[in-house]
């Protein structure tokens, strides 16, 4: 096989002498291939071409592109020639790979899929879809990722599950987020949304429909197993989980609480929203403030049908009492509202805060009898411990001198000090006439080292007062004692 230079050489040489067997010799080749070169060139054919020979495996082709057009260019080649190998064919496995690539490219030369550029219109579209969150422990999170067409405005919002409930409760929390409803929301089709399909139509589960009647939205589902007809959130998706999640690419930490994954979150959505995008050449954050003209309004209260039953918080222990068994929520919803629904084995407990559904606490199931109550939902009542309360006009004066103050008052009542009344006076008085930082110091000092005698108040003042900061509190010990020795005593009875 000639070169490409060779062969112009060959055909340059037959344009100067016009004979084959002149340019042969000028050539030093043959005069057949100059023959053969200019004929090539004057039927239109490239001389350099390289003819097609003949292969072993040329008979079989027609069975490869039929198992490449069965499986829809997803069969490999190792099973492609297994099945030549029964049929007769005696070639290498080199062979047939080349021949399915050949064959595969040139399927998906006619089956590319072209998709034509979605051009978005404000306030109309927006996705959803879900995400593997980051672990707590040995229990799975899940991330609802949403993301407003136009304005490329994304919400993430950590859950526990997916279910119903849940999917009102993201809905809620997104809508107040970009401050409207959009008309349309593209989702997947999972069992909350979609029930099943008949004749390649989607079948709506009847427990979302009154959801998007009650926000007046529609919800709308892409083709199944079809990520590429939402890829506006299933690169959200990709993105949050690249960012949120622990792996050894981006070194986070784990997660000690939920409420980290919550703040983790939300640091996520200022950031990626307030930095330019990279189409639209603008902050998210800016123009979901033009794209809120367009959006619907969010109804003033969120949809709770979806939450379960509701019960009243009881205002004196805050619980609450579900299949005769009582349940503590946090002592901030003593006296309102909440809504209760079974999860398996869990009892989910929701609350309206500020206008937004949120789910406040997660209960195992009990029985009669074995109330489930946590400590955390009672953080200032301690049992046995009481916080000094004034009840008339003198105990206010004094622990309004300051928290050392409140300390001299627990200890003294402790011990037992006779005159609490008094000493309590003098303090006040002491304080109008010291300063109240200087009688709450000594008060303080007071406590620490248990002085509750009369005079002890004005000696620590006096003290302190001499020195800029406040001295150790001393205590006697075994070796220096005031107790008068009996020294004077050892001579008694000698007659000298």
């Amino acid at each position: 096989m000639k070169t490409n230079e060779e062969i112009m050489e060959i055909l340059a040489a037959y344009d100067l002498t016009g004979s084959y067997r002149k340019a042969a010799e000028l050539a030093g080749c043959d005069h057949h291939t100059v023959r053969r070169y200019v004929q090539l060139r004057g039927t239109g054919i490239d001389p350099a071409a390289r003819i097609p020979r003949t292969k072993m495996i040329d008979a079989f082709m027609p069975k490869v592109e039929e198992l490449i057009e069965a499986s829809r260019g997803r069969i490999g080649a190792d099973q492609v020639h297994k099945k030549l190998i029964a049929m007769g064919y005696g070639g290498t496995d080199r062979t047939t790979r080349r021949a399915v690539a050949a064959a595969k490219e040139s399927y998906r030369t006619g089956h590319r899929r072209v998709h034509r550029p979605w051009v978005t219109e404000p306030g109309l579209w927006m996705q959803w879809d879900w995400g593997e969150g980051p672990r707590l422990g040995d229990r799975r999170t899940s991330l609802w990722c949403a993301w407003l067409a136009w304005s490329r405005f994304r919400v993430v919002i950590p859950v526990l599950d997916k279910t119903i409930p849940t999917v009102a409760a993201c809905l809620d929390a997104t809508f107040r987020v970009f401050g409207g409803v959009p008309t349309y929301c593209l989702t997947d089709n999972e069992k909350t949304v979609t029930s099943t399909h008949i004749a390649n139509v989607a079948v709506r589960n009847p427990d979302i429909v009154p959801i998007a009647r009650f926000y007046g939205t529609v919800i709308r589902t892409c083709m199944p197993a079809d990520p590429a007809s939402k890829g506006g959130v299933e690169n959200t998706v990709k993105v949050a989980k690249r960012d949120l999640v622990p792996t050894a690419t981006n070194l986070r930490s784990s997660y000690g609480s939920f409420a980290e994954i919550e703040a983790a979150c939300d640091a996520f959505m200022a950031e990626v929203n307030g930095r330019v995008h990279r189409e639209t050449r603008r902050a998210p954050v800016e123009m979901l403030g033009e794209e809120r003209f367009r959006l619907h309004q969010v109804p003033e209260h969120p949809y709770t049908a979806a939450f379960g039953t509701s019960r009243q918080v009881h205002d004196k222990d805050s619980t609450i009492r579900v299949d005769q068994v009582r349940y503590s929520v946090p002592h901030q919803l003593a006296g309102g509202q909440v809504f209760v629904r079974w999860h398996a084995d869990e009892l989910v407990v929701t609350a309206v805060v500020d206008g937004t559904p949120a789910e406040v606490v997660r209960h195992p199931r009990s029985t009669p009898g074995n109330p489930v109550i946590l400590d955390e939902h009672y953080p200032d009542s301690a049992r046995g411990a009481r916080v000094p309360r004034p009840t008339n006009a003198a105990e206010e004066a004094f622990l309004t001198i300051g928290p050392g103050a409140a300390s001299w008052l627990e200890e003294a009542a402790a011990e037992g000090v006779r005159g609490i009344a008094a000493k309590m006076a003098e303090a006040v008085a002491l304080a109008k006439l010291r300063g109240q930082g200087a009688v709450d110091r000594a008060l303080g000092t007071a406590a620490l080292a248990g002085r509750f005698s009369e005079g002890d108040l004005r000696s620590i003042l006096d003290h302190q007062a001499f020195h800029d900061a406040p001295a150790a509190p001393s205590r006697a010990g075994e070796q220096h004692s005031l107790q008068p020795g009996t020294s004077a005593w050892s001579g008694f009875g000698d007659p000298r």
